[in-house]
């Protein structure tokens, strides 16, 4: 597992571009969802990037690959029977459930470790897929103000989409405001301008968000970045 995470560590997105984030981002336009794309990126920090000095580290590790591997198994068709030689799960509520119970008991385990950490962060994850906003804001909040600022920085998006889905668009508009002033390798500064365009856009602040865009264009004039902003200066009505 850890050589194979290393491998893709190499490959990821944080070594080459926010572009595949960005478009995502912008064509679901979902600010928590957004978060969920991550997954990917968390796994190879947390299983290939960090070098882990004690044995509990190594323990948070392995188990955190564990639970990971499990939220990201598929969803299987209705009618479709599970399979005893793959993980799979009837519904997007029910892997939130399974898996949430074993990133919480990884957080509260080894609370003090990065591991710990991350494992806080996709408990809160997948209390909002189970649809508990405050349980889920309560530990996204837990981890956006922890000294891992890769981590945080996927917390306080996470948060932001909280925020917007309940009518509290001036606290997620700060958070991706905060987020663009101090960008990260697994939130960038056009990821978090992307988003905050779009909530604009969905908030019917046409303005706003073309200012934004504008500002992206003249950032990074050459950039995959520049070009999308293009697209959606000319979608805005």
């Amino acid at each position: 597992m850890r050589s194979y995470t290393r491998h893709q560590l190499k490959q990821d997105s944080f070594r080459t571009s926010t572009t595949e984030t960005i478009s995502w981002a912008v064509e679901h336009q979902s600010k928590l969802i957004a978060a969920g794309i991550a997954i990917a990126v968390i796994a190879a920090i947390v299983l290939g990037g960090w070098a882990y000095v004690n044995y509990r580290d190594e323990q948070a590790q392995s188990q955190l690959a564990g639970a990971i591997e499990k939220y990201n198994a598929p969803i299987r068709p209705a009618g479709t029977p599970a399979t005893p030689d793959a993980v799979s799960f009837a519904s997007a509520q029910e892997r939130a459930k399974v898996t949430n119970a074993e990133f919480t008991r990884i957080a509260d385990k080894y609370s003090f470790t990065q591991s710990g950490r991350v494992a806080r962060y996709f408990a809160g994850i997948t209390l909002n897929d189970m649809g508990d906003n405050a349980a889920a804001e309560k530990d996204l909040k837990d981890v956006a103000d922890s000294r891992y600022k890769e981590i945080a920085s996927l917390a306080k998006l996470a948060l932001a989409g909280i925020y917007h889905d309940t009518n509290r668009d001036p606290q997620a508009i700060a958070l991706y405001e905060d987020l663009a002033d101090h960008p990260t390798a697994s939130v960038g500064k056009s990821t978090a301008q992307f988003l905050l365009a779009a909530l604009y856009e969905e908030s019917h602040q046409p303005d706003q968000a073309r200012a934004l865009y504008q500002q992206m264009q003249k950032e990074s004039p050459a950039s995959p970045v520049a070009q999308l902003a293009t697209q959606k200066l000319r979608e805005i009505k």
